[in-house]
């Protein structure tokens, strides 16, 4: 694709998912999205993932049909109504999907928790709530840096 490129202004599709992945945190990525043209401003779904289709499905199911019977039933069981609604099981389920980076699963949570009666401003508090335990953790395992950067201070002034 970087041959369609028409100029260095101009990104192929995989260049800006790329440079999206590669910089998720940069203000970067999100510049050169709204810079693209916008014929790759509009980027399709199923650049880096394919769609999943019902043969895609059938093939999958056909290639181990007792594993995909056993995970289906415990999918069913696991978002089925309990001790917490189903509802709130999807908003934990999309939030969830984005600290684990699954398209599939943000696509697929994200259209159950609305059958099930969430809201967009529930399910965006939930991303913000898996947003900032995923930035907690690198912030709370900085102490395991600090721990080495003082093993390596006192060897050295040692």
């Amino acid at each position: 694709m970087a041959s369609a490129r028409k100029s260095p202004e101009s990104h192929s599709r995989v260049t800006l998912i790329t440079e999206a992945q590669s910089r998720e945190t940069s203000g970067d990525s999100l510049r050169r999205r709204r810079e693209a043209p916008e014929e790759e401003a509009d980027m399709p779904d199923t650049v880096l993932y394919p769609s999943n289709t019902r043969e895609l499905a059938h093939k999958r199911r056909e290639l181990s049909p007792d594993t995909e019977a056993a995970f289906q039933a415990f999918s069913q069981k696991v978002f089925a109504d309990g001790a917490l609604p189903a509802k709130v099981k999807q908003i934990i389920a999309v939030a969830v999907a984005h600290v684990t980076q699954c398209p599939y699963c943000i696509k697929g949570h994200t259209k159950a928790a609305l059958r099930h009666g969430a809201s967009p401003e529930e399910l965006m508090e939930a991303i913000w709530v898996a947003a900032e335990m995923r930035a907690g953790g690198a912030y709370a395992h900085s102490i395991l840096a600090i721990e080495e950067i003082e093993k390596a201070a006192a060897t050295t002034a040692a």
